[in-house]
């Protein structure tokens, strides 16, 4: 287990380290004036499930590197895959060309997407897969003639991405404030944490027909809203209504699919109840395995006919991306697919999740420090109580977390666990008690 260092030259080199990293580099949602205070680890490299610093120490990846990386750092099979591919070729342009690997993975996906006769157009990142769904989704209606459609219905506690787009649909909060004067409006359903909040959706989509283009929903986990769950039985009427009054729906399984919930998508949860059938879908974070930057939004054949039209027509979507199906990351994709196959990725998740549950109730939910603990699959959302504002809770006990060797990421005052999907039970039992003593030292 690590602990703070008594080594002082270790603690000179991690200290230089750190202040290289400060002196150039700019890190997403941190705030860089107190970022060496956070108990920053340098990471040199990883194998397994473990991160291993610039001094050799070792880090338990109990947040999947942001939820990303889903059966181990340094596999040899998808090292292999990707070597593999670097000596064919890299990258090659996707605008009105293709590449091999890339169809490829398109024909894996397509068979284990909730999508009918799916189309798939890449992107990097998650936030630039809803970016596009949102696009595809207003030009959809204005290829087909149809005036007004152009508003979305979006929930409270949402987060899609930080592009303009995705920050739009987005909640208040995660920092969105600032920017609105440059967020479009949407229509607002409430949050998962309100058991309301369907049947107030299911209303505002009859009122709001006329002007929606899409409902744009998270299904059964708002990650960044701390982990609130959503049963999946509540998604059948939202996506009844939708067929009803002809409105889009837009799934983000940024963070849900790849195995998170105990399925490859967390809508094959809701499917397994009634018919639920997204019209558009976002897909990223896992799709590599967490190797290389692929996201996709996937659009159903029906919107993607829409788009058909008369070379270089109106009806044409004039939106792609450099690395836009780059072939490397593909070939990291479709290996990964072969390995959830061969290694019964899902069984392993649905036992983990459960010892899991286990421990967060024998050894958590009872701590006079936590307030809830929220668990879908192996996404785990544990919601601390302060007494007061400005304690810092949760960075203290993330912080107190490094110093056991686990990694774990506080959103505000909740602590989110996020295994990777293969940790085994000694990995599992490891990050919830250093979660559990760090919690217990608050006060």
């Amino acid at each position: 287990m690590n602990q703070p260092s008594t080594d002082h030259t270790r603690a000179e080199r991690h200290a230089d380290w750190v202040e290289r990293d400060r002196t150039r580099i700019w890190h997403g949602f941190t705030q860089m004036s107190t970022f060496a205070e956070n108990a920053p680890i340098i990471v040199e490299r990883a194998e397994g499930r473990e991160l291993i610093d610039v001094d050799g120490w070792r880090y338990l990846d109990a947040i999947s590197s942001l939820w990303v990386t889903t059966l181990g750092h340094n596999l040899p099979e998808l090292n292999e895959a990707i070597v593999d591919q670097l000596g064919r070729v890299s990258h090659t342009i996707m605008l009105g060309h293709g590449n091999k690997a890339t169809i490829e993975l398109a024909e894996a996906l397509t068979p284990r997407v909730p999508v009918a006769d799916p189309r798939f157009l890449f992107a990097s990142d998650g936030a630039a897969a809803v970016e596009q769904a949102l696009k595809i989704a207003f030009q959809y209606w204005v290829n087909q003639g149809v005036e007004g459609r152009d508003t979305y219905l979006s929930f409270g506690g949402a987060y899609h991405g930080d592009t303009i787009g995705s920050v739009s649909v987005g909640a208040d909060g995660f920092g969105t404030d600032i920017f609105n004067p440059l967020r479009f409006d949407v229509v607002r359903a409430p949050g998962f944490d309100d058991p309301a909040c369907m049947t107030e959706a299911v209303r505002m989509i009859a009122e709001h027909r006329d002007s929606l283009a899409a409902v744009v929903v998270e299904p059964l986990v708002q990650g960044a809203a701390g982990i609130q769950v959503l049963g999946a039985e509540h998604f059948l009427p939202l996506a009844a209504a939708c067929r009803e009054h002809d409105v889009l729906l837009l799934v983000d399984e940024v963070a849900t699919g790849f195995g998170r919930t105990g399925t490859l998508f967390a809508s094959d949860q809701i499917r397994s109840l009634g018919e639920f059938a997204p019209d558009l879908m976002a897909i990223g974070k896992g799709l590599t395995g967490g190797y290389l930057p692929m996201s996709a939004t996937v659009a159903a054949g029906h919107v993607a006919n829409a788009f058909l039209g008369p070379d270089l027509g109106p009806n044409t979507l004039y939106h792609g991306h450099s690395f836009s199906g780059n072939a490397a990351s593909a070939a990291a994709a479709l290996a990964h697919l072969r390995l959830f196959d061969e290694w019964d990725v899902l069984s392993q998740v649905q036992s983990a999740a459960a010892h899991m549950a286990d421990a967060l109730a024998a050894q958590v939910a009872a701590l006079p420090q936590v307030r809830q603990v929220r668990q879908c699959g192996l996404m785990v959302g544990i919601e601390l109580a302060p007494p007061a504002d400005g304690l810092l809770w949760g960075r203290k006990t993330a912080k107190s977390c490094v110093q056991q060797g686990v990694l774990v990421r506080p959103l505000g005052d909740v602590i989110v666990l996020m295994p990777i999907l293969t940790s085994t039970s000694d990995e599992i039992e490891r990050m919830v008690a250093a979660t559990s003593a760090a919690i217990a030292q608050l006060g």
